[in-house]
């Protein structure tokens, strides 16, 4: 029994919110002295995470924002399971193997159940794998042919930042074809301009961070058997498919860009993006075992097991990898072929509409055919418009929706556009209430000229 008055006050203090912890501000950048109740703690970080934006009116990020109820779940039972010990998680560690075989099938892969692959944090380290691979492959060859090792390159189309970290970190020369008018991706023709005897390999994207758009990976293949044929050079490829990966196998199956191509020696994926996963997964996979040279597998023997691991990270989550494999148990070729098409449509439909609109010229419109489910546009040129794209992005956010304004790579700094991408749960309702929402912002400019206009560095950039 309580006898104090203190006791009672005690209590009562803490069965409700305005309790002694919360009458007082938390210190934010140093460790508080004293411990506080869980409750209390929980509900001041929670209130500030009340002050970030809603993720599914994200129309800028790549990544997934919904998840069925079970994978919230799984991701409570595996929340304690380090992928790197397969000796204590050997069953975590044969899903993980089960994935890469799944996507190795997938792409098409000449041998998929002896396929070498991993799972990573994210397509960025997947593509740094892969890179990776194609320098140790490289200076295999070069060694053998008693030729000098100091000067790789790379040849990208236009590419988000993980390749310009590769080629800096690592010290090769980026070759990276810049946008040049109406050309915003790779062609065959620019890529051959800038391979040579010191081409680690090529790099296309399927599905351009800046437009969504798929470069053409078979027409430069084609392209580079043709320099093999006239020159001897034989250069590899390595396909960026962080987005298109997940996408193209249902929604385009027709396209050759995978393991069918024999030049394309490793392919990284995303499975946070259009994979449906959680944040913290992506995905590399081999054609063949001895494309993965062995410098880069490492034994380590002091967790149980003499156990191999090819990434770049160590420690990390094994929730997001079940749960990777759960949607493919769960969905399968048909679900994620509905899904997939399903945001195709959307990005469509809102294409056309905001085509409708007289200011807007549609740069790429979501067609499964060119690239991902998303859309990127400009305002007209030759007219004053009376606002920016980066007005328009601001004036979004009133709203709650984050629709990125951003302005080109080299050699189209003068080029800015927004750009949506749709992802599972953004659905068509939700898309005709933006298209209201972006009808309104429109016709308050046409009322509103700014004066000022904004511009990039003051609206804020989120490309990526």
């Amino acid at each position: 029994m309580l006898h104090k008055k203190d006791d009672v006050r005690e209590m009562l203090e803490d069965a409700i919110y305005a309790s002694s912890d919360l009458s007082v501000s938390m210190p934010k950048f140093k460790m508080p002295e004293k411990e506080h109740d869980p409750r209390h703690a929980f509900r001041v970080v929670v209130d500030e995470l009340m002050l970030d934006g809603n993720s599914r009116q994200n129309l800028a990020t790549f990544c997934q924002t919904w998840a069925e109820p079970e994978i919230h779940e799984i991701m409570d039972l595996t929340i304690d399971k380090n992928m790197i010990d397969k000796d204590e998680y050997p069953q975590t560690a044969e899903l993980e193997a089960r994935c890469v075989h799944i996507l190795a099938d997938l792409w098409n892969s000449p041998d998929a159940a002896n396929t070498l692959g991993t799972s990573t944090t994210g397509s960025s380290e997947a593509a740094m794998l892969g890179g990776m691979a194609l320098l140790w492959k490289w200076r295999e060859r070069q060694k053998a042919a008693g030729k000098p090792t100091d000067k790789p390159n790379i040849v990208t189309g236009p590419v988000q930042i993980c390749w310009h970290k590769f080629t800096r970190y690592w010290d090769i020369e980026h070759r990276e074809i810049p946008m040049e008018g109406d050309r915003l991706i790779m062609t065959a023709e620019e890529v051959l301009k800038r391979c040579d005897e010191n081409t680690i390999g090529v790099v296309p994207t399927l599905g351009v961070t800046f437009t969504g758009q798929y470069e053409p990976v078979k027409e430069v293949s084609d392209a580079l058997d043709k320099l093999e044929e006239d020159t001897g050079l034989n250069i590899p490829m390595h396909v960026d498919g962080a987005s298109g990966g997940f996408l193209a196998p249902f929604c385009y199956p027709e396209l050759k860009w995978d393991f069918r191509l024999p030049r394309v020696k490793s392919i990284n994926t995303s499975g946070h993006k259009f994979g449906l996963a959680p944040l913290g997964v992506g995905w590399v996979v081999w054609r063949d075992i001895e494309d993965l040279p062995e410098d880069l597998i490492f034994y380590v023997n002091y967790l149980g097991g003499n156990m191999p691991t090819f990434a770049l990270n160590f420690s990390r989550p094994g929730g997001q990898i079940v749960a990777q494999y759960y949607n493919f148990l769960r969905l399968g070729k048909e679900g994620y072929r509905k899904i997939q098409q399903a945001c195709y449509d959307t990005a469509m439909y809102l294409a056309d509409e905001i085509g409708k609109l007289e200011p807007f010229e549609i740069l790429y419109d979501g067609d499964p055919h060119h690239g991902i489910p998303a859309l990127a546009w400009k305002l007209k040129e030759g007219v004053d418009h009376g606002f920016t794209l980066f007005d328009l992005a601001d004036r979004l956010r009133t709203r709650g929706w984050l629709v990125p304004a951003y302005t080109m790579p080299a050699n189209r700094q003068d080029l800015a556009v927004q750009r949506i991408l749709v992802r599972h749960g953004f659905s068509r309702d939700l898309a005709s209430l933006l298209m209201d929402d972006y009808r309104d912002a429109v016709n308050h400019f046409v009322k509103h000229p700014v004066t000022t206009p904004l511009s990039e560095e003051e609206a804020g950039s989120f490309k990526h």
